[in-house]
C-alpha cells in the first residue's frame, strides 16, 4: 500500500518525551509561583538601625523579574533536553522493532529461512518477535511441503501421460500389434491418472474448511466402509473385524467417510499376501472419540512409518494392481484429520502391520442431545 510520507515514531515519541517533560517542569515552576505568592508579601517594610521606617520594598515584582527569566531558561533547557533524550531512548526502545521489520522485509522478498531470535526477557516487542519467528517457520514448512507436493504430483502425473504415449508410438509404428491389448492398457493406465487426479482434488478441497459441521457417527461411517471395500477384502483374502459403540463425532460427513474408506482401503492393500486381517474399532470419551484401524503385514520401521502420512509415501513397493492407490490415502487422512481439529496417531504393530488412531472432538451437548439420545 503506497502512503504519504509523515513523521518517523521515533522522532513522535522524542516530541512526546519531550513535551511531557516540559509540561511536568512547567507544573513544578508554576507550584513555586504558586507558594512564592501566597507565603511572601507583596511588599516589605524597610527600616534603619534606629528601627525607623525607610521606605517599602516591592519584594513580589522584584522575584517576578528575577524568576520569570531563569524560568523560562529552565523550560527552554528540558525542551532541548527532552528531545535528546528521548530521541536516544526512543532509538532503544524501537531497535527491536527495527530487527522485526527488517525480518518483515527479508520475508516479502523470499527469504522465509530467517529469524528474528530478539534476545532479552520476554516483553511486548519480544512476543511479538516469536510470533512473527513461529510464523516464518510454519510458512517456510508450508512452502517446502507445497514444492515439495508439486515436484512428486508431476512425477506421478508424468509416469500414466509417457506410459500412454509410448503405447500410441508402438500402435502407430507396428500395425501388427493386438490393438485391443493396446487399448486395454491404455484404459488401465488413463483410469490410475483420474484416481490420481481425484486423489489430488480431494486433497486439495480438504484443506479449505469449507464445510457444514453436524453430528456424524462414525461407526455407521465404518460399515458404510467395510461393505463398501468388502468385496476386495474377499479378493485378497482379507478379514475384516469390526468392534465398537456409537462414536459421535462433529463435522463433514462426506469428508469423515473418505477418511474412515481410506483408512480401511490401506489396511486391506498394504497387508499379508494371503489370511490378512484389518480390524476396526470405534470408540467415545467424554471429549473426544477415537477411531482404531488395526492390520497385519510386514514390519515396518518407526523412521518409515513417520514419512507414510507425506504425499506419495508407501509403506512397501509399489503394488501393481487396479486398487494399489496413489500414495495419497494417508495424506487426505491426515488433511481431513487436521481440518476436523483432530490428531491422527501411526504407530507399527509389533507383529507386523500398522496401528492407525484418529481421535475427533465431540458435537457440542445440544447437537449430541438432539441428534444421538433420540
Amino acid at each position: 500500500m503506497d502512503r504519504a510520507p509523515g513523521l518517523s515514531v521515533r522522532f513522535k515519541l522524542a516530541l512526546s518525551y519531550a513535551g511531557f517533560l516540559m509540561l511536568a517542569g512547567g507544573l513544578l515552576l508554576a507550584a513555586v509561583w504558586v507558594f512564592l505568592l501566597r507565603y511572601v508579601p507583596d511588599r516589605a517594610m524597610l527600616t534603619n538601625p534606629d528601627d525607623k521606617p525607610d521606605g517599602v520594598f516591592p519584594i513580589r515584582s522584584v522575584l517576578l523579574n528575577v524568576f520569570a527569566p531563569r524560568a523560562a531558561a529552565v523550560l527552554a533547557f528540558l525542551l532541548v533536553f527532552g528531545l535528546v533524550g528521548g530521541w536516544i531512548l526512543a532509538g532503544r526502545m524501537l531497535a527491536p522493532l527495527t530487527r522485526i521489520t527488517d525480518a518483515t522485509s527479508m520475508a516479502t522478498k523470499g527469504s522465509l529461512s530467517h529469524r528474528i531470535r530478539l534476545p532479552g526477557r520476554k516483553d511486548e516487542f519480544r512476543e511479538l518477535a516469536d510470533a512473527f519467528d513461529t510464523m516464518l517457520a510454519r510458512l517456510e514448512a508450508h512452502v517446502a511441503e507445497q514444492r515439495r507436493f508439486a515436484a512428486n504430483a508431476s512425477h506421478e502425473l508424468r509416469t500414466p501421460l509417457a506410459i500412454s504415449q509410448a503405447l500410441l508410438d508402438v500402435a502407430r509404428s507396428d500395425p501388427t500389434q493386438d490393438l485391443g491389448q493396446i487399448v486395454d492398457r491404455l484404459h488401465a493406465v488413463n483410469a490410475r491418472a483420474i484416481d490420481l487426479t481425484e486423489a489430488l482434488l480431494v486433497l486439495s478441497r480438504a484443506g479449505q474448511r469449507s464445510f457444514t459441521r453436524e453430528p456424524v457417527d462414525l461407526s455407521l461411517l465404518v460399515e458404510e466402509a467395510t461393505e463398501t471395500l468388502l468385496p476386495l477384502a474377499e479378493k485378497r483374502g482379507v478379514t475384516i473385524e469390526t468392534s465398537g459403540d456409537i462414536a459421535p463425532a462433529f463435522g463433514s460427513g462426506a469428508l469423515l467417510l473418505q477418511l474412515t474408506t481410506n483408512l480401511v482401503h490401506n489396511a486391506i492393500v498394504h497387508n499379508l499376501p494371503e489370511q490378512g486381517t484389518v480390524w476396526v474399532e470405534t470408540g467415545a470419551g467424554p471429549e473426544t472419540v477415537v477411531l482404531t484401524v488395526e492390520n497385519s503385514g510386514e514390519k515396518l520401521t518407526p523412521q518409515l512409518v513417520s514419512t507414510l502420512t507425506e504425499p506419495f509415501q508407501r509403506g512397501t513397493e509399489r503394488i501393481r494392481s487396479d486398487h494399489a492407490g496413489v500414495g495419497l490415502g494417508l495424506a487426505i487422512v491426515k488433511r481431513i484429520t487436521e481440518v476436523h481439529d483432530g490428531s491422527l496417531t501411526i504407530t507399527p504393530r509389533p507383529a507386523g502391520g500398522l496401528r492407525t488412531t484418529v481421535q475427533l472432538p465431540v458435537p457440542p451437548a445440544h447437537f449430541t442431545n438432539r441428534t444421538f439420545d433420540q
